[in-house]
């Protein structure tokens, strides 16, 4: 075989592929050949608003510390085991272990932050099946930046980990459980936000209009425990919940050609067009770190799985779950072992630290992005119905600080948001020519910085009246 030869061949693509491509292509085509058949919505013609840039100074990826991830996860991993059952008070092996090493973290972050943080330790008792039902001592570390405007400064943008690990038998807490993926991997970005958000000097990226927290929490793998536990401590403390971001699983990428994007879980509610406060943070953070970066998934979770977002989406919050691309079952929930030459465990050896970044950087801007923007707009509702126009109305907090707002819509098919037009301030606005039933309606509020509040979808309630059929 000459060069040429090799050349061609290398560069040709089999047939079957050509077809698939082919195919592709056609069905596109009449995508948008049928796309084009339908009356146009509305028909003067799209608005075309000039839309103020996201906020400047942005986390950078460069700015993330890989090196200060892996030796807080070689610290846990260290512990032998930090199943939530196990001693809290050895320094040397269980969740007391990993809870000094985290608060040593904070304490470092916190010292280079100016002393902005505070750091709580939250000890509390609670109790489940996976406690064998007895009453048990558990403990969940935060740290807060508080928000700088007194109106937003009681909402919370969370970003969490699960500290505690568990092997094959989820009752038994004298197995090792090194844990490094599941989820030292999360702490570990959660504690990279930290230092990320709370700098000061050139490189900071604040002040933050709303509250920022910093979990790593027990007993996730006893029952979502400590996430049940934090969200009444955020209640108590008089928070509103702005977001919750749970990093789960986020520190392997083993895959050819990786790194990949991470996966972004999110629960539909119980709304027929799939726009919960989970759905709605999701579309957010897309909006905010880009597609190429993460793979929306419309699930609330894997199949059969459970992570801390969980407590939260089930009380109405919004809460989201990050995890890697594709899971590796040998290194999750395993004791250490080799079996017929399979090595199990989830040591440090399996873990991509390029991966980890991408995922600590993603989290990072997001949080800051959130916690920048004004508050979401209130008692969006949609009218029009039997009429040729749409018309959305809301209210809004006065906020000097707010540009106005963003009208958001899609096709009822479609999974995100398009802007069709902007208005400064909270009013009726209507659809001129757009059909209440083609398509869905959001508003969000836009900061003069640019930062964007998650879209907060109409009321329709489409449902008949009673009597009518």
């Amino acid at each position: 075989m000459n060069v040429r030869q090799a050349t061609t061949r290398r560069f040709d693509f089999p047939l079957q592929l050509r077809f698939v491509l082919l195919f592709a292509l056609v069905c596109f085509c009449r995508a948008a050949t049928f796309a084009q058949s339908d009356p146009a919505e509305p028909q003067q013609g799209h608005p075309a608003p000039k839309l103020l840039a996201r906020p400047a100074n942005p986390v950078a990826r460069q700015e993330v510390d890989e090196k200060a991830m892996r030796a807080l996860i070689e610290q846990l991993v260290a512990c032998g085991t930090r199943h939530s059952l196990s001693s809290w008070s050895d320094p040397a092996r269980g969740a007391g272990c990993a809870r000094d090493h985290i608060l040593a973290r904070l304490q470092e972050i916190n010292q280079q932050s100016g002393n902005k943080l505070h750091i709580v330790d939250d000890k509390f008792e609670t109790t489940g099946p996976r406690t064998n039902n007895k009453p048990v001592p558990m403990e969940n570390i935060y740290a807060i930046l508080t928000g700088s405007d007194p109106a937003l400064a009681k909402t919370v943008i969370i970003v969490s980990g699960h500290f505690d690990s568990r092997a094959s038998d989820p009752l038994d807490p004298a197995l090792g459980a090194p844990g490094a993926d599941d989820d030292a991997s999360g702490v570990a970005v959660s504690m990279e936000c930290a230092r990320l958000l709370s700098r000061t000097g050139p490189a900071r990226h604040g002040p933050y209009r709303a509250t920022l927290l910093f979990a790593a929490i027990s007993g996730e793998e006893q029952g979502l425990l400590g996430s049940s536990r934090m969200l009444e401590w955020v209640q108590q403390q008089g928070y509103t919940v702005g977001g919750m971001l749970d990093n789960d699983i986020v520190g392997s990428d083993s895959a050819p050609g990786a790194p990949h994007r991470v996966r972004l879980f999110s629960g539909s509610g119980d709304q027929d067009d799939s726009d919960s406060p989970s759905r709605e943070l999701a579309r957010a953070i897309e909006d905010i770190d880009g597609r190429a970066s993460l793979r929306l998934i419309f699930n609330v979770d894997r199949l059969g799985r459970g992570g801390d977002h969980y407590v939260f989406y089930k009380a109405g919050q919004p809460g989201v779950r990050f995890t890697e691309p594709l899971e590796d079952y040998r290194h999750q929930h395993q004791t250490p072992r080799t079996e017929n030459g399979v090595e199990y465990g989830d040591q440090m050896k399996y873990l991509n630290f390029t991966f980890m970044g991408n995922v600590a950087r993603d989290n990072a801007e997001a949080l800051r992005q959130l916690a920048l923007a004004p508050a979401p707009p209130l008692q969006l509702k949609l009218s029009g119905g039997v009429t040729p126009d749409a018309k959305l109305a809301w209210t809004a907090e006065e906020d000097p600080d707010r540009a106005g707002f963003e009208i958001v819509w899609r096709e009822t098919t479609d999974p995100r948001w398009q802007v069709y037009d902007f208005s400064p301030s909270a009013d009726e606005f209507v659809l001129k020519s757009v059909s209440t039933d083609n398509h869905f309606f959001a508003v969000r509020s836009v900061g003069k910085n640019g930062a964007r509040s998650i879209a907060v979808p109409t009321d329709t309630g489409r449902r008949l009246p009673p009597g009518r059929q």
